[in-house]
């Protein structure tokens, strides 16, 4: 019995092992091409490396929406997915005197977004800086009424976000409204107007697109003070019915402040108010600063010395390896949030185009993005993503 069974069974049991040795050839096969696949789909952009957690962007300037910077432009599509203006829809660039617009800038910065699919932001509405003095002004430089000071405002908005309905997916309605000290701050705005400045400008761009997201933006917004200023503002106007879709912490930030703690503490107490939280002018100043002072405030400006630009033939290795720890802290925390962030926008592509250049100092040679003045990634740029990749 047992020889009959061998001699029916011998063939069937050649077959097997055929059959197992073709599987395990398959197995590992499939195993060889997982690995292949697994390194071609290993980060190699920004937009990739935090793909369903947040969008990362840039805020562009007016020779990148012109088409002409296109080492900038291939940084641009190649590495992001959300866009913001630097200055070309702020007041004073867009509608710089009564009843004339100039909007071929923003017509080519939103045509932009369009072309590429990007999640395109609009900053800002009001704002008491890059406001034109007509503005606040009658015909003989005396403050206008409340009343005709709410009817100008109302036409820009409607004119400027109307003109952008359904292609500009989000506003900073008001910026920086808030002192360090979580007061508002005395701009001509509130000065004429009062505090119902800020309902009216989120009603009138309510108005102007009811489907845009809607966001309060100003910087320092870690500091405890300011942020319960912010925390205050919003709730007044949830209270009000005046939907808020966001909070924008700026994050001009430098090599050792503000501590973490304190930036993740304004995330979660913004977050608890039910709005997204978007980190919309991200940086990291490398030099000295003649002040204490942190932020963008740009009035706070100072006359050039040699001290504080200290890094004109590049960036020692020592710094560097700084601001790469700094990156990777900052987006290991933006990673950690990443159920509350909505978007994380650098402010500028590249070293050469940021505003840290000539802020708060004319003339300095600084080094705040991930990008250097070569269009090329910085060891920053690479210890981000290798971060990233570790959390996925």
């Amino acid at each position: 019995m047992m020889n009959r069974y061998k001699a029916l069974f011998a063939p069937g049991l050649v077959a097997a092992l055929l059959a197992t040795s073709c599987t395990d050839t398959n197995k590992t096969t499939t195993e060889g091409e997982k690995a292949a696949q697994t390194a071609t789909k290993a980060p190699v952009s920004l937009k990739e490396a935090f793909e369903g957690d947040f969008y990362v962007g840039a805020a562009l300037n007016g020779r990148q929406v012109s088409g002409n910077d296109a080492k900038a432009l291939n940084i641009i599509q190649e590495q992001f997915n959300t866009i913001s203006p630097e200055n070309l829809l702020k007041w004073e660039s867009v509608h710089p005197r009564p009843n004339e617009y100039n909007f071929e800038p923003a017509d080519n910065y939103v045509a932009l977004g369009e072309q590429h699919d990007l999640f395109t932001v609009g900053h800002t509405l009001v704002w008491h800086n890059q406001t034109p003095k007509w503005v606040f002004e009658d015909a003989q430089g005396k403050p206008v009424s409340k009343e005709e000071l709410l009817k100008r405002m109302q036409d820009h908005i409607s004119t400027v976000a109307g003109r952008y309905k359904g292609k500009i997916d989000s506003w900073d309605v008001v910026n920086e409204a808030l002192n360090d000290d979580g007061t508002l701050r005395q701009s001509p705005w509130l000065k004429i107007i009062g505090e119902e400045y800020l309902q009216k400008a989120f009603e009138f761009a309510h108005q102007a697109d009811p489907e845009m997201e809607l966001y309060y933006n100003d910087y320092n917004l870690w500091k405890p003070a300011k942020r319960d200023g912010a925390v205050r503002l919003v709730r007044n106007l949830q209270e009000k019915g005046i939907k808020v879709a966001g909070i924008g912490m700026q994050g001009h930030y430098g090599l050792h402040a503000p501590s973490l703690e304190d930036i993740e503490a304004s995330i979660e107490a913004f977050a608890a108010l039910g709005v997204k939280v978007s980190f919309t002018e991200v940086d990291i100043d490398v030099l000295p600063n003649p002040s204490n002072r942190q932020g963008a405030d740009i009035d706070a400006t100072f006359e050039f010395d040699q001290k504080y630009n200290v890094y004109t033939e590049g960036l020692p290795d020592s710094v560097q390896q700084q601001l790469t720890q700094r990156y990777v802290e900052l987006f290991d925390l933006f990673k950690k949030h990443s159920d509350k962030i909505d978007r994380v926008t650098f402010w500028g592509v590249t070293d050469n185009d940021s505003w840290l250049n000539n802020w708060p100092i004319q003339g300095r040679t600084s080094y705040p993005m991930l990008f250097d003045r070569a269009y090329q990634p910085k060891p920053a740029y690479e210890a981000v993503l290798k971060a990233a990749a570790k959390t996925k």
